[in-house]
């Protein structure tokens, strides 16, 4: 039987002493696309959180490739293979779009390395190589998220997990950032992103989890999940 590159194991998470995450399981398979949807403070980014290291859960166990994960600092995950790409996106305005995007490389040791990875976020993002030299900070949203994503890609990770990566974007935009999240699978990337564009959303996973309350109340493909009672009823109120 293989084994899951990712497995989430009833874990349990409390935020400022409350109850937050009510013994959430997931899995992702390698190269896969897995979507977590649910509504504001449902606890999605207090999940991918709990998967990088920085929240602890009380209760759970988080495997990579079958080895525990639970209790490591955020530094060693990432040398494993899991980056975060956080809702806020984090960048440091005054550098410029290069300086931040080199960021991302602090885990990799090998200079011809980094310079192949930087190639690679070019290639994926070319409006980025355009403006490199532009501080940050005079760059619109989408190109900004750009940014952020083309960070966490400098170490080449096993594990990509986006956190609302559409979030204040023009639809338009929308359509580019989710259209990226496409083209990552095929570059052999195990993707984990959480969102709230529904409907856009469902459109890319191999597989979708609704958690609602901080409990997963549904999986299934994006086909399933979108035209499921507890989904029309928990989203759209039918």
């Amino acid at each position: 039987m293989d084994v899951s590159i990712l497995e989430i194991d009833n874990i349990r998470v409390r935020y400022s002493g409350l109850p937050v995450l009510h013994g959430v399981s997931l899995r992702l398979d390698a190269v896969e696309t897995v979507c977590v949807i649910s509504g504001n403070g449902s606890g999605k980014s207090t999940l991918l959180r709990t998967a990088m290291g920085t929240q602890r859960a009380f209760e759970g166990r988080i495997r990579l490739e079958g080895r525990n994960i639970q209790n490591r600092r955020t530094e060693e995950i990432v040398q494993m293979g899991i980056v975060y790409v956080p809702e806020k996106r984090m960048l440091s305005k005054p550098l410029s779009a290069a300086e931040n995007i080199l960021m991302g490389a602090y885990v990799v040791g090998d200079k011809k390395q980094i310079k192949q990875n930087l190639e690679f976020v070019y290639t994926l993002f070319p409006r980025l190589c355009e403006r490199q030299e532009q501080p940050v900070s005079t760059l619109s949203g989408g190109e900004q998220q750009m940014v952020a994503i083309g960070r966490g890609l400098m170490s080449r990770p096993k594990i990509l997990m986006l956190d609302k990566p559409s979030l204040g974007l023009a639809p338009l935009l929308v359509e580019g950032v989710l259209g990226t999240v496409r083209q990552l699978k095929t570059e052999g990337i195990t993707i984990l992103l959480v969102e709230q564009n529904v409907r856009e959303a469902l459109d890319l996973p191999d597989r979708g989890y609704v958690l609602q309350t901080g409990r997963i109340i549904r999986e299934g493909t994006g086909r399933e999940l979108l035209e499921s009672d507890i989904f029309q009823t928990a989203f759209f109120g039918i």
